[in-house]
């Protein structure tokens, strides 16, 4: 594709609500971002686009999915507890989701490699902004991965390392790419992904508010 952003290209952009002809394509996606076994399964997303339409979104580009995120609303006290990815989620079904929780809660973004020319991240990040925006939520908040901590894990801890990343003296790809988007961090969650050995298993708890 070509490397150049036009306006052509950017029409061709369409963000929307996840529809059920969908999930096959997001599902492939996540498989080849995560990994079969870390990815959600097709009856995770099904579950998900049932209780939550409005927080599953996607991105799509001359017809073919390139990008998907999806959230939950969840109560302050479920993200302000000592919380894992499964736990906050129900395992990927969100049937803990609650309409009156709040705060909206990220669990997924995904996109395509080949894109990334075309800002599909920080799209998603304004699509779940709007979100909250619309419906009157407190705030957006992120168990995010640190997948540069491994790194330097014989140096710092994980607070440690989160600390230099907001600072701006340790670059994070996903962790910088949440600051940049206007999230603050709050605090470290421990065994937040057990699978997850960048991290450490370790995830940084982020907040964009609504104000």
């Amino acid at each position: 594709m070509e490397k150049q952003m036009d306006a052509k290209t950017e029409e061709q952009v369409v963000v929307r609500e996840v529809e059920k002809k969908d999930i096959q394509a997001i599902w492939e996606l996540a498989v080849d971002s995560f990994g079969e076994g870390v990815a959600f399964d097709p009856e995770h997303y099904v579950s998900q686009m049932e209780i939550f339409p409005e927080g599953q979104r996607c991105i799509e580009y001359n017809g073919k999915i390139i990008g998907a995120s999806g959230s939950l609303i969840v109560a302050e006290a479920d993200w302000k507890k000592e919380h894992t990815f499964d736990d906050i989620c129900d395992e990927g079904y969100i049937r803990n989701h609650n309409p009156d929780g709040g705060h909206l809660y990220g669990i997924e973004v995904v996109v395509h490699p080949d894109y990334r020319d075309l800002k599909l991240g920080k799209k998603l990040y304004e699509e779940r902004k709007r979100l909250c925006k619309e419906l009157g939520l407190k705030s957006i908040i992120i168990g995010g991965r640190i997948p540069f901590y491994h790194k330097y894990a014989d140096q710092y801890t994980p607070e440690e390392y989160a600390e230099k990343v907001t600072a701006k003296e340790i670059y994070d790809p996903v962790m910088t790419f949440q600051l940049n988007n206007g999230f603050t961090f709050l605090r470290i969650l421990k065994n937040y992904l057990p699978d997850d050995e960048e991290s450490c298993t370790n995830a940084s708890l982020m907040e964009w508010r609504n104000e």
